[in-house]
C-alpha cells in the first residue's frame, strides 16, 4: 500500500521550518528526517520513516508559498551559514554562489529539494500542488 506523506507548504517559512514540516510529516510530532541536503537525500532511500521498498509519495501543498519561502533570499542566508562552516577550500565557491542567490540568480533551497527528492526516487513519488 502506497503510503502518502503531506507537506504544508504554507507553514514553511524558512529551512529549518521546512524540516521540522518534513520531519513530521514522516515521523510524526518532533520527527526526523534529516537536517541538511545530504541528510534528506539518504533519508528518502528509505529505513528513516519511510517504507524500504519505495512505495510512497510525497504530496506537496501551497508548494509555490514554500517556493518564495526558500527562494533566493534564503538561499543566499544558507549559503552564507554554509560558508562561515566550511573547509577553506570550499568557502569561496560557496561566497560567489551565496552572491549570486542574493543577486536573484541561480537555484533556490526549493529547486535543491525538489531535484534531491527527484533524483533520489521513482518518478510520481513527489506531487507539487
Amino acid at each position: 500500500m502506497t503510503v502518502t506523506y503531506v507537506i504544508e507548504g504554507s507553514q514553511i517559512t524558512d529551512l529549518e521550518r521546512f524540516w521540522a514540516v518534513i520531519g513530521e510529516a514522516v515521523n510524526g510530532p518532533g520527527g526526523y528526517f534529516g537536517r541538511n541536503l545530504d541528510a534528506f537525500a539518504d533519508c528518502l532511500s528509505g529505513g528513516m520513516g519511510t517504507p524500504d521498498d519505495g512505495d510512497f509519495v510525497i504530496e506537496w501543498r501551497d508548494h509555490a508559498l514554500s517556493a518564495r519561502a526558500l527562494g533566493h533570499e534564503e538561499t543566499a542566508r544558507h549559503l552564507d551559514r554554509m560558508a562561515g562552516r566550511a573547509h577553506e577550500s570550499n568557502r569561496n565557491r560557496l561566497r560567489e554562489e551565496s552572491a549570486q542567490a542574493a543577486l536573484g540568480r541561480g537555484p533556490t533551497l526549493f529547486d535543491r529539494l525538489v531535484e534531491i527528492v527527484r533524483d533520489r526516487t521513482e518518478p510520481g513519488t513527489l506531487r507539487l500542488l
